[in-house]
């Protein structure tokens, strides 16, 4: 269930946002996931749910972990090429092209930062619907 880490491009928001889709598969297959190793009542015997779930855990954190760093790397360097742009519009008020150029990082950067904010909600989601199932199987450590 792993997801690509390496290789988010921060310069096309459509590109980024694609590959963020790829990273939250894990997240979206949550449900099935649990379905397909948590054992029913039946087959508990079968199979180490206490270990499954902490694998399941841990890939979890890690992938929320690499997503929220990647976010947060593109955040940074479009941070760093809008005070660029704003810097040269200081020099050069009236370019137009720079103008716009400004405007259209400022819009991404806005957008990449409201993917923080998706990210929190799916994060949410995904440890809500692993908590309703694993509680009993595995107790995540608490957070620092």
């Amino acid at each position: 269930m792993a997801a690509p880490t390496a290789g988010v491009s921060c310069e096309d928001f459509s590109e980024f946002q694609e590959t963020l889709r790829a990273m939250r598969t894990i997240d979206d297959r949550i449900v099935h996931g649990l379905n397909t190793t948590i054992p029913t009542v039946s087959f508990a015997g079968q199979i180490d749910a206490s270990q499954t779930c902490k694998q399941l855990y841990d890939s979890l954190i890690d992938a929320h972990r690499n997503r929220e760093k990647a976010i947060k790397n593109c955040i940074a360097q479009t941070s760093t090429v809008v005070n660029k742009l704003r810097d040269e519009r200081l020099k050069e008020a009236d370019d137009l092209a720079l103008i716009k150029q400004l405007r259209k990082e400022q819009t991404k950067l806005k957008l990449m930062q409201s993917e923080l904010n998706v990210e929190e909600v799916v994060n949410d989601r995904s440890l809500k619907v692993f908590n309703e199932r694993c509680r009993i199987h595995y107790k995540p450590p608490k957070s620092p």
